[in-house]
């Protein structure tokens, strides 16, 4: 199985905060600027590779989160539904 998806971000004083989407590209697009020299002039490219990045590792993880969940299968013919608009009942 793989690496779960790190979702949280810790700040300076060591709480933690939810990271959204946005964070997570603007992060892999500061890595990539710094894996390329810190060179100017490249941010745009930069942030759609990011933007490829973690829209694959989140598509990657869904399908991961997907195997994982069994189906609901529908009832077999015959079978009632077990609750009513006033409340439960028993089958039978």
């Amino acid at each position: 199985m793989g690496t779960p998806i790190e979702n949280s971000i810790e700040r300076e004083d060591g709480t933690k905060m939810k990271k959204s989407i946005h964070d997570e590209i603007a992060i892999a697009a500061y890595k990539l600027y710094e894996k390329e020299g810190s060179v100017h002039g490249n941010d745009l490219r930069d942030w759609f590779e990011a933007e490829n990045i973690v829209m694959e590792k989140h598509a990657r993880h869904a399908r991961e989160i997907e195997r994982q969940v069994e189906p609901v299968n529908k009832p077999s013919p015959g079978h009632r539904r077990t609750v009513k608009k006033e409340g439960f009942y028993k089958k039978g």
